[in-house]
């Protein structure tokens, strides 16, 4: 989930965070994929598929903090 430090970098309104608290703890208790073996690949997969749709080419991490959820 995400923390308020997090959200500051991405969410300059603070009235838009309290709902992308709760999607997100909604999100972290429905779905099952989070719970599979291959979660940290499988998600590293989907933010490569995210920059690709966004900047049009695989983008490298652009933080020390991009692969803290690839469990290394």
């Amino acid at each position: 989930m995400f923390q308020s430090d997090d959200l500051e970098g991405i969410v300059c309104d603070r009235a838009v965070w309290s709902p992308i608290y709760a999607i997100s703890g909604t999100l972290d208790t429905t779905l099952s994929e989070i719970f599979m073996p291959d979660y940290s690949q499988r998600l590293d997969t989907a933010k490569e598929r995210l920059r690709v749709r966004m900047y049009g080419e695989a983008a490298e991490a652009t933080g020390p903090d991009e692969n803290a959820t690839a469990g290394g």
